[in-house]
């Protein structure tokens, strides 16, 4: 939805600067409380795990303390989202720049994806075609849409104004390399470890029984009391 709507936003905006789509700000209105419900949903994953996993005893606090050191570059991102992104792409923007919103939701393009893989592992298929399939998907939209946008929304201001692209980053003011660095910097940390994860899995290709096993087991699918159980993989 997010794609759908970045791209129909984008795609009407000729003028990168003034043209303005209603859609912008009434998509940004829809989607801000899912950030907050999602923040509240991967709580509940976490303490999920745990209780899976036998440590059901934690009070909340220490649940809290642990989610947030396991997740917490994720919820930072969502925080970030409600209270720096929503204000300044509804408010401080005051209609400019609709053609660089559609842009930015246009980076969702990828999570389809980076969810499937993450599905595939729940359900321990991630020796599969499909999922070497899908992680070539993934690379290849993380990669597009979350790391080339940020240079691709550069060059297009820079043939707006008539500029050469190298001459952009003296040509608008400092704070916005600010908030561009802010945003791709988490995109370049998660790139990096689906590189990783990709990697290792073409690397070692078809794992031997015992791998199975002892993955099984660090992932928590197989637990003192003979239990089954299912986590998927961080990365």
């Amino acid at each position: 939805m997010a794609s759908t709507a970045g791209y129909i936003i984008a795609s009407s905006c000729h003028d990168v600067i003034d043209d303005e789509h209603w859609l912008t700000s009434s998509y940004i209105l829809f989607a801000v409380p899912y950030f907050v419900y999602d923040i509240y949903a991967m709580f509940l994953c976490h303490c999920h795990k745990l209780q899976v996993k036998g440590h059901e005893g934690s009070g909340v606090g220490c649940l809290l303390l642990s989610y947030l050191r396991k997740e917490f570059l994720m919820v930072l991102h969502h925080v970030v989202m409600v209270t720096v992104c929503f204000p300044v792409s509804v408010f401080w923007r005051q209609g400019k720049g609709d053609f660089f919103q559609g842009c930015m939701l246009m980076a969702e393009l990828s999570t389809p994806s980076v969810c499937l893989g993450k599905i595939l592992i729940q359900y321990k298929k991630q020796h599969t075609l499909l999922h070497k399939v899908n992680g070539v998907v993934m690379l290849l939209t993380f990669f597009c849409f979350r790391i080339l946008l940020f240079p691709y929304m550069y060059v297009r201001y820079a043939w707006h104004m008539g500029l050469r692209p190298h001459s952009v980053p003296l040509a608008i003011p400092l704070h916005y390399h600010l908030g561009a660095a802010l945003l791709i910097a988490p995109q370049v940390y998660w790139f990096t470890l689906i590189c990783r994860g990709a990697f290792r899995l073409f690397r070692r290709g078809a794992p031997k029984p015992r791998e199975v096993k002892e993955e099984r087991e660090r992932n928590g699918h197989a637990s003192g009391k003979g239990q089954s159980t299912m986590e998927p993989s961080s990365g």
